[in-house]
Formats: structure tokens, C-alpha cells, sequence
């Protein structure tokens, strides 16, 4: 086979660069990068704020993570499955290019930065109210008061993304040690909570919560549970098992490639547990309703809830912790995002640019710089929509669609590619393969049909509905792609055989 032009443009970027990816993550690295990622926002804010976007959940959050944990952990096994057979930075878009079809893979994956630099902006921005709330605690209640305005909130969340951003830059082997140290701190939190809320009644809880807390609005009796909004409830919940595709995204730093699928299914199966224990002990404590309330008067937190069951510096210390938990999954998101660029730039979709690497630290500057960027503007956006979840239903819906693409490729490697197929080490029964990916394609399927329709049916303007935002920006992706696939056909070359018949180089 020959050498494509575009594989031959990419190494010669990174040899100009002087270095290559360094493999140096270990299996340790890559499942705090997987915890990291997930373990956040979607625990500390989602569960609670979530009373809001779906109001009549009430008690049943524990059992709506237990159904939105079903087809996450199908999708993580279809990750697994797939990188053990092309360890490669990139994640879904050399899988998907490799084992489906070369656009079903550059949609797979733009689907994926778009979403995932989505869910930074919704990350950071939701940082600030956990500040807040630390700050409020530790007696500093006029800078507490101040995040609730706009200026000082976008200067912290901007702040966040951007030392994520230069956590990054300086190196794997840097990001490794802040991410495990971050990963560590992040379980202080719910320990605490946890034994707060187990030590605790419910009828003891409601009356020092009424004692201490801040006025809420009028009384709202809590509209009663429906189908419609469990599903709903569970599609939104889905969003905080988003993340373990972190360790898929930087396979091409890994130090043994059969440390990838390990990472995957410990992170998955570790969170999952984690989530549904830490949400029952929540709602077992604090009444639904109350939480219902509290959600109407503005953004609240697990520890935000919780503080005034605890003495001072348990209440600062849980508080902390969370703001650490939060704040890790920048780092984490940025590093498998800006790698999807690194990966598309190495095959000659982008311009070389983005898989220049830094001489000294070997990672790609403006890979992670655009990034940035793109997570800035969804501040900006979360600012300007007075709420966030226009970001986490973005976040949805790309990854919904880039874990259907995942199991269609597992269906379909073999077809596609025979030579790479045989290389897969996690998963190698072919009857297994096809249930979990049968499995997959039904259940992801359910969700983003109940996603979509909730999302259509909605009173928000169009502009404001997730559905019709992901459709415009990835008719923009597909342009880009084809003008690539149309610029080599063009020269007489078969970019299916000389490009994504194989895996690009280290």
C-alpha cells in the first residue's frame, strides 16, 4: 500500500515538532482520567437541578441512574472493544473510520468535540454556584454574593477552562499527577455526604434546613411523576456516564494498550455503583420536595444542600472537595477533545497545524487552544440563555449519536475491515459482540428518540433547541469533510484504501 500524502503531511508536522505523543499514561492515569471526566456536575448539580428541567421526578433519581446506567455501560463496552483493537489517539474517529465508514467516523467523532467542548462550558459554568456556596460557608458572604452577578461569574468559569487548558500544555506526564491528585480529592466529599445523610432523619434534616437556609420561593406543590418524565429524567441523567470515552480519546498515550478496555469498564462499573449509592443516600435524607423548591430560586449542589447539616469546616472541607471534583473534569475533557483534532488534522482533514506538537512538552497547542475557545463560547452561551441545560441536551444528543456509531462499527468490523478486526483482545466472542451491540443500538436508539421528541415539542425557540443546533453544525462538519474527500478524489486517490484502510502512525 502506499503511503498516503495526508498520513505523510501529518508525520511531518509532528517531526517537525521534534516529538510524538508520548505513551506515558498508565493504567492508573487512564482510569482518573475516565473518573475525571465523568465525576462532576453530573453528581454534585444534575441529580438535583434536574428537579427543575423535570419536575415530578421527586424520589425516583436513583432508579432513573440505574436505567440511564444500562446502555452507558453497553456503549463503554463497545469503546472497549474497539480501542483494544486500535490503541490510537482520536478515539471515535479511528474506530468508527476504521470499522464502519470514513464519514460515519467524522461525524461520530466532531459529534463528539462539539458535545463534550459543550459540556466544559456547562462544567465551568456551573463551578462558580459550588464557589459560591464555599465562600458563603467560610464567612465571605459579600464575595459570595458577587458570583451571582454576570461579570465576575464568566471571569471564574473562563479562568477554569483556561488552566485546564494550561494543565494541558505543560505536558502528560504534569496533566497525570494533577488528574490523579484531583481524582483523589474528589472522594472526600462523598463520604462526608454520605455519612451526614445516613446519620440523619429526614424529619431532622427538614427542620435545621428551615432553620438555617436561605428563604425559598412560595410554596409549589410538586407536579405528579409520568412516563414521560422518568424517560426524560434518565436521558438527562445519561449525560454524567458521558466521559469514560475520555480514556479512548488518549490511547495513543497510553503505556500498554491492554490498559484501555481495563480503564473503561473499571471507571464505568466504579461510578455507576457510586452514583445510584450517593443519590439514594441524598434524596433518602433530604426531602424531594424541598429540593424541588430549591431549584426553583436558583442553581444548587449536593454539598450547597447539605452544608447545614454539618459543622463548619466539614461543610467547607465537603465543599472544597466537590469545587476540585467539578473543576477535574476540565483537564480531563480538554486532553480527549483536543486529540480528536490531533487526530483529524494527522489524516489531513484539518490543516497540519493542529498536529504540531510542542518540542519540549509533546502536546499539540493548537489543538487544545481551539478547544478552549470552543468551550469559552458555550459560557458565554450558558450566560446569555440565563440557564445550562441547553448545553447538557447538546451534550446528550452528541453522544447519543456518537455511541450508535460505536455499536454500528462493533456490528460491523468485520465486514469492514477484517486485518484490524483481528486484532481485538477485550470482547473477542463474535456472538457476544453482536448482542452487546444489538443491545446498544436499542437502548441508545430509545433514548435520543425521547430526547429528540422532547426537544421538538418543547416551547423554546428553534434556535434555542438542541435538535436543531446539532443538525446545523454538523451540516457544517459534513461540508468540511467532504471538501477533504473531494479534494483527494479529485487528485486520483482512494482515501478509503490509502487512508482509513489502516491505522495512522504513532
Amino acid at each position: 500500500m502506499l503511503p498516503s500524502p495526508v498520513n505523510t503531511r501529518g508525520t511531518q508536522a509532528q517531526r517537525k515538532a521534534g516529538s510524538h505523543l508520548r505513551r506515558d499514561i498508565s493504567l492508573l492515569g487512564l482510569v482518573a482520567t475516565a473518573v475525571a471526566a465523568m465525576v462532576g456536575v453530573g453528581i454534585n448539580v444534575l441529580p438535583f437541578m434536574v428537579q427543575r428541567s423535570q419536575p415530578g421526578i421527586g424520589n425516583w433519581v436513583p432508579l432513573a441512574y440505574v436505567v440511564a446506567a444500562v446502555p452507558a455501560v453497553l456503549a463503554a463496552v463497545c469503546y472497549a472493544a474497539l480501542v483494544s483493537a486500535m490503541p490510537r489517539a482520536g478515539g471515535s474517529y479511528v474506530t468508527v473510520s476504521r470499522a464502519l465508514s470514513p464519514f460515519a467516523g467524522f461525524i461520530a467523532s466532531f459529534s463528539q468535540w462539539f458535545g463534550l467542548s459543550m459540556a466544559m462550558g456547562v462544567v465551568a459554568y456551573l463551578l462558580v454556584p459550588v464557589i459560591r456556596d464555599l465562600l458563603s460557608v467560610a464567612g465571605f458572604t459579600g464575595m459570595a454574593g458577587a458570583l451571582d452577578h454576570t461579570w465576575p461569574r464568566l471571569a471564574v468559569s473562563l479562568l477554569a477552562i483556561w488552566l485546564a487548558w494550561l494543565l494541558n500544555l505543560l505536558g502528560i506526564r504534569l496533566y497525570e499527577l494533577g488528574i490523579v491528585f484531583m481524582a483523589g480529592v474528589t472522594i472526600v466529599a462523598p463520604i462526608i455526604m454520605i455519612v451526614a445523610g445516613l446519620l440523619n432523619s429526614p424529619q431532622i434534616i427538614l427542620t435545621k434546613l428551615h432553620s438555617v437556609a436561605a428563604p425559598f420561593a412560595p410554596y409549589v406543590a410538586m407536579p405528579r411523576l409520568s412516563t414521560v418524565t422518568f424517560l426524560g429524567t434518565a436521558v438527562v441523567l445519561f449525560s454524567s456516564f458521558i466521559g469514560f470515552d475520555a480514556v479512548a480519546q488518549a490511547a495513543g498515550e497510553a503505556r500498554h494498550s491492554g490498559d484501555l478496555a481495563r480503564a473503561i469498564m473499571i471507571a464505568i462499573g466504579a461510578v455507576t455503583g457510586y452514583y445510584v449509592c450517593f443519590t439514594w443516600s441524598v434524596y433518602h435524607s433530604i426531602p424531594a420536595d424541598y429540593i424541588y423548591r430549591a431549584s426553583l430560586v436558583h442553581d444548587i449542589s449536593a454539598p450547597g444542600l447539605m452544608a447545614p447539616l454539618l459543622p463548619t469546616w466539614l461543610s467547607i472541607t465537603a465543599l472544597a472537595s466537590v469545587a476540585v471534583a467539578i473543576l477535574k473534569v476540565l483537564p480531563a475533557v480538554m486532553l480527549a477533545n483536543s486529540r480528536t483534532l490531533y487526530a483529524f488534522s494527522t489524516d489531513g482533514i484539518l490543516p497540519n497545524a493542529f498536529s504540531h506538537l510542542n518540542p519540549r512538552f509533546s502536546t499539540p497547542p493548537y489543538a487544545l487552544t481551539v478547544t478552549a475557545l470552543a468551550a469559552s463560547l458555550c459560557v458565554f452561551g450558558c450566560n446569555l440563555a440565563k440557564d445550562f441545560f441547553l448545553g447538557v441536551d447538546l451534550l446528550v444528543v452528541s453522544m447519543l449519536v456518537n455511541f450508535l456509531l460505536m455499536a454500528g462499527a462493533l456490528l460491523m468490523f468485520p465486514r469492514a475491515n477484517a486485518e484490524l478486526y483481528a486484532r481485538i483482545t477485550f470482547l473477542k466472542s463474535r456472538r457476544s459482540q453482536v448482542l452487546t451491540a444489538c443491545g446498544a443500538l436499542l437502548l441508545l436508539g430509545s433514548l435520543l428518540i425521547v430526547e429528540v421528541a422532547g426537544d421538538i415539542f418543547s416551547a423554546a425557540p428553534w434556535y434555542l433547541k438542541s435538535t436543531t443546533t446539532w443538525v446545523l453544525v454538523m451540516i457544517t462538519a459534513s461540508a468540511l469533510f467532504w471538501r477533504f474527500w473531494s479534494k483527494l478524489s479529485a487528485r486520483g486517490l482512494d482515501p478509503r484504501a490509502q487512508i482509513f484502510g489502516s491505522l495512522p502512525p504513532e
